[in-house]
């Protein structure tokens, strides 16, 4: 898959299928929408292109909306090549692009630039300086810049729109099992190990500590965890804490992975913590072996969950 940092894209890559979005987690509604793009590819055949933007453009305009996203961009990168998109636009989101007009945005990026042959937008799409384009403005050049518009129908499951929103819902809630089921796959965040307190190998659960960075906070407390480190090619097994450590009265949400027969120094390394199970909700112990017998308790479970 070829990554561009704008739209000025080679020649060949004109005329293709389009698909505008965000497409955070690649959930369920995107996998549906990329399969209907697939089709398009076998009968017209032309490539497939997705546009999104970096940042996200909810999280440029409300800086105080820290942790809101479900996946990083190199997790999204490896989902569309999955999906078999052949090339990804991926637009610095700035305060000059976002306002350009609507009318300028269909005429000059997506009839000059790249030459939009099909395109794909949800039914809530809006666009342009102020968000005043939408799907009824993109209707209205259809014919004048020579695309066709598809406006897929989203999908649901139980009445529910299958969403991006509704998965973040889910995970806060503590629903890992069914926002699990909506991405198709488990929820994972990667990071680097950082240094921490050491307050895990001073009771005899060392952890590596992962700052969440920007990623969507799950309901705080304990999960059983699959961990890929970046040397090692089979996942290992481990039991995570994500949550504000109120036993030790921390105030900022970390993300402590203790793994299950390993000892190696991974500081800095990366790593991409799968979400198996949620255990239990984070809780406040007394004393130090309160938590460490629950402790023992949770790696217990854990285990059997990760049979």
């Amino acid at each position: 898959m070829k990554i561009f940092s704008g739209f000025n894209i080679p020649h060949n890559y004109y005329n293709s299928i389009i698909l505008i979005g965000n497409f955070d987690g690649v959930h369920l509604g995107h996998q549906k929408l990329f399969k209907r793009a697939r089709e398009f590819k076998r009968i017209h055949k032309c490539k497939i292109g997705v546009v999104t933007f970096n940042p996200m453009p909810k999280m440029f305009f409300n800086k105080k909306l820290k942790n809101f996203k479900l996946m990083n961009l190199s997790q999204k990168i490896n989902q569309f090549k999955k999906q078999k998109v052949d090339f990804l636009i991926n637009q610095k989101f700035t305060k000059n692009f976002s306002k350009i007009k609507a009318k300028n945005f269909i005429l000059k990026y997506l009839n000059k630039k790249i030459k939009t042959k099909i395109l794909f937008v949800s039914n809530n799409f809006r666009f342009g300086n102020k968000r005043e384009g939408d799907i009824n403005l993109l209707r209205t050049y259809e014919n004048k810049c020579h695309y066709k518009l598809i406006i897929p129908s989203p999908l649901k499951k139980n009445n529910k729109i299958i969403s991006s929103t509704e998965i973040r819902k889910l995970l806060s809630n503590g629903n890992l099992s069914k926002a699990n089921q909506y991405l198709s796959r488990k929820w994972e965040i990667e990071g680097k190990v950082q240094k921490g307190r050491k307050v895990g190998g001073k009771i005899g659960f060392a952890t590596c500590n992962i700052d969440i960075g920007n990623y969507t906070i799950a309901k705080p407390g304990v999960y059983s965890v699959k961990v890929k480190l970046d040397n090692i090619k089979k996942k290992l097994n481990g039991i995570a804490n994500l949550g504000f450590r109120p036993t030790f009265n921390q105030n900022k949400i970390l993300l402590e992975v203790n793994l299950f027969n390993f000892n190696q120094n991974i500081y800095n390394k990366k790593l991409a913590v799968e979400f198996i199970k949620f255990i239990r909700r984070e809780k406040k112990f007394k004393s130090i072996k309160q938590l460490t017998n629950q402790i023992k308790k949770d790696i217990r479970v854990a285990k059997s969950s990760l049979k």
